[in-house]
């Protein structure tokens, strides 16, 4: 019996993806023996005591938008904002797409993701 495969298709059609980097730089980290290294592969910092550490940018760019009085923590409407969906749309289907200069295209956000459909 062969063994199990990560694709369902042989390599020969679809060709395995590179590794993604942040696994190698993971790996790194765990065999580097330097007392002082830093995690840096997740993007949650932590002190001394295992306590998150907020990078002072992050700090700094949330002060600015709590300070902004037309800011809010509204939810978005349920199809997304529609200046993002219709500019991600124009970056998918291009800006010259016969399908949105036919308005045949409907656009939704879901999960910080777009699915459209373009109705022919």
């Amino acid at each position: 019996m062969a063994p199990a495969s990560a694709s369902a298709f042989p390599t020969s059609v679809v060709p395995l993806a590179p590794e993604d980097p942040l696994f190698g730089l993971m790996a790194a980290y765990k065999a580097d023996d330097f007392k002082d290294k830093v995690d840096l592969g997740i993007g949650a910092y932590r002190d001394d005591n295992a306590k998150p550490w907020v990078l002072p940018v992050v700090k700094k760019a949330d002060g600015i938008l709590r300070s902004d009085p037309e800011m809010n923590h509204e939810y978005l409407p349920i199809a997304g904002l529609a200046t993002f969906t219709s500019a991600a749309a124009r970056l998918i289907l291009g800006p010259d797409s016969p399908a949105l200069k036919d308005k045949r295209v409907s656009k939704i956000r879901l999960l910080g993701c777009l699915i459209y459909q373009s109705f022919s």
